[in-house]
């Protein structure tokens, strides 16, 4: 049984193509991903940005984000495929704590208070 656990992997690429090949480039790493196996949630483009110090030689970049749910061997591959894009100046994945819903209090119980 597979167990998906949620990032969010942010990308840094270059800023000299276009809007459209931005957009193409997206929907090119969303496809990657899913022939990976792993299932993306959200995709945002965060636009151009300046960068806090020059990588590769560009003081901007275009920032965008994923949500995906995926297998840590999944994310390793796309982050290995992430590397040897040209057009990809930097990126950081990050695993997204999952947070377990609080059990309601029952009818007739009294929390204690605390001194």
């Amino acid at each position: 049984m597979r167990r998906l656990r949620p990032y969010e992997i942010l990308v840094i690429i270059d800023p000299r193509p276009t809007d459209e090949e931005v957009a193409q480039l997206l929907t090119r790493l969303q496809e990657n991903l899913k022939e990976l196996g792993g299932e993306t949630t959200r995709v945002e483009n965060w636009g151009k940005r300046r960068l806090t110090h020059d990588i590769k030689k560009q003081r901007e970049g275009t920032y965008a984000v994923f949500e995906v749910s995926a297998e840590p061997s999944t994310i390793k591959e796309f982050e290995r495929q992430l590397k040897l894009n040209e057009n990809v100046l930097r990126f950081l994945s990050t695993r997204v704590p999952v947070r377990k819903k609080a059990r309601p209090a029952k009818t007739g119980e009294v929390l204690e208070e605390v001194r």
